[in-house]
């Protein structure tokens, strides 16, 4: 196998140099352009050193420059990676200096915040300011347009498909962790995933990728709503677009506006939304509905799926969607760590919520290794063959860990939970890790969060567990009311009643104004629960089990 992100790429652009390759804000490259601003940062890189296996961390928001460099990182045999523009001072540092990043390439609203650290990253020897216009260039940095603009382009070398790429997670369950992939392997991984969706055989090699984008009638032009300092914006949203000779549609705007994205989605002809379920579909469908309400509809004729992974997508939303639009809705469930199953909703197939047909070499597995029988209700860990990552950056006991085998063959433990249906699908209950055990029973938060979002005055809720004497932990919900609505806690715990388990209902309901997420949609239980103990300090409940 010969795939390389960086190879891939350049034969895209000698089979389009005039398609629009990226999007943003006004600007668009071309085909043509981007690789060649690309091999130009490369030769950046290459004149300060940086070469095969070098770190480059990327501070940024979605934009152009985030392709571009990525793809110039890849032109020098280097490993991209992501960083969370929210972190602080001291986060920074820690997943740089665990990256072994040798340069940075930051927004220029985070120049402050560089030069706060610079002098406790000893490995990093270049600095790279992407101009916004907030902050001056920083003393000793590069200037990002002006550097690119002086360099010659590098020309290609050699490339190994063996050199290691890698996305840092999200810390959601401990301290961010590199998961390291072969990169020619992960990039045909992509690539085969793009041609089957279009029902197309993958090419054997890089030198029939052109072929492949010459079957493909009508390219994608995607657009990922979520960051692209995660995977589902980048390799969903970013990666296996432009691999199949595609456009990407990005906004360099932080928080989610509704209205901005429908209307990027009418300007640009978008075909492929990507989101990170209810915490993007729900704001997004009510401002579909208040457009109508106010006789100008979103122009959605373009759209052709919403492609979801990482959070939760509840049916009633997915049939919300559908009724403004008949597209496809693909439900993915994944991690850093692999993918495991998919979800396809249409106006003829009616949706589900969480409730998943497995992919190949997916299995659910018991804690004590014992493959969890159809129909049989046990609750086992989702586990993938298909693709295994190799382990985690310089963490050898978490990597044993997560990447281990079973009956011989090796698996992948993302951490989620799940039972098998009769039929074979998989019903996610959620990751172990934010399980509540309550009276010796488990309580996963997904389900009670479901069934409370299921109330019509309920935008969104996060649940967690809190200490209690008589239970061990005892179930709480923060949740937020729809504008307008008002809610009460025991409104809620009754309307959950007619969809739970006694021992699942929530004890207490705090209600506040916004429930806080990270900016991928996803849940920050950190946040709630804190929330949570600062309201309910007493130990004990009261109400009955």
């Amino acid at each position: 196998m010969d795939f390389h992100f960086a190879t891939a790429w350049e034969r895209v652009a000698e089979t389009v140099p005039e398609r629009p390759a990226l999007i943003c804000d006004g600007v668009t490259r071309t085909w043509r352009e981007y690789e060649d601003r690309a091999a130009r940062f490369a030769a950046v890189l290459d004149a300060h050193g940086l070469s095969a296996g070098s770190k480059v961390g990327l501070y940024l928001h979605n934009n152009n420059e985030y392709l571009e460099a990525q793809f110039g990182v890849f032109k020098v045999r280097g490993c991209p990676i992501n960083v969370n523009y929210r972190y602080k001072a001291e986060e920074l540092v820690y997943l740089l200096d665990n990256a072994d990043a040798e340069a940075v390439v930051y927004q220029a609203c985070y120049a402050m915040r560089i030069w706060e650290i610079r002098d406790q990253l000893p490995k990093v020897k270049l600095f790279i300011q992407v101009d916004d216009g907030t902050e001056g260039l920083l003393d000793g940095a590069l200037d990002f347009e002006l550097s690119i603009r002086s360099a010659q382009p590098l020309a290609p070398g050699h490339r190994d498909p063996a050199d290691i790429y890698m996305l840092y997670t999200g810390g959601t369950t401990g301290m961010p962790k590199g998961v390291m992939y072969p990169g020619g392997e992960f990039c045909f991984f992509l690539t085969a995933m793009g041609a089957a969706g279009r029902e197309l055989e993958p090419p054997a090699a890089v030198a029939d990728l052109p072929a492949l984008i010459s079957r493909i009638a009508e390219p994608p032009v995607s657009l990922p709503a979520c960051p692209l300092m995660h995977g589902t914006g980048m390799w969903l949203g970013s990666m296996l677009p432009l691999l199949l000779g595609g456009t990407v549609v990005t906004t360099p705007k932080l928080g989610l506006d509704p209205d901005l994205l429908w209307g990027l989605v009418e300007q640009h002809g978008v075909s492929d939304l990507v989101i990170v379920g209810d915490a993007f579909a729900r704001p997004m469908l009510g401002a579909l509905d208040a457009a109508v309400e106010k006789g100008n509809p979103y122009d959605l004729s373009s759209l052709k799926q919403i492609v979801s992974s990482g959070v939760m997508w509840s049916a009633e939303v997915k049939e919300g969607l559908l009724r403004h639009h008949d597209m496809v809705l693909a439900d993915v469930i994944g991690s850093s760590e692999g993918g495991m199953g998919s979800s396809v909703t249409t106006r003829d197939v009616r949706p589900s919520t969480a409730k998943f047909q497995l992919n190949e070499g997916v299995r659910v597995i018991t804690d004590d290794d014992r493959f969890v029988e159809p129909g049989s209700g046990e609750i086992g860990k989702v586990a993938t063959s298909g693709f295994v990552p190799l382990g985690y950056y310089k963490d050898p006991e978490k990597s044993a860990q997560t990447f281990r085998e079973v009956d011989g063959v090796r698996y992948s433990f993302p951490g989620d939970y799940a039972t098998v249906e009769a039929d074979g699908s998989i019903s996610l209950l959620g990751r172990g890790s934010a399980c509540i055990n309550t009276a010796g029973e488990k309580v996963f938060p997904e389900e009670v969060e479901e069934a409370l979002k299921k109330h019509a005055g309920v935008e969104d809720c996060l649940v967690v567990g809190v200490p209690d004497e008589r239970f061990g932990e005892r179930v709480v919900a923060v949740a937020a009311s729809v504008a307008g609505t008002e809610v009460s806690e025991s409104q809620l715990i009754e309307h959950a009643r007619a969809h739970l388990a006694g021992y699942k209902l929530p004890k207490n309901v705090l209600l506040v104004d916004r429930v806080q997420r990270a900016p991928n949609g996803k849940a920050d239980y950190k946040w709630a629960k804190a929330q949570a103990l600062a309201t309910f300090s007493s130990p004990a409940s009261s109400q009955e089990h």
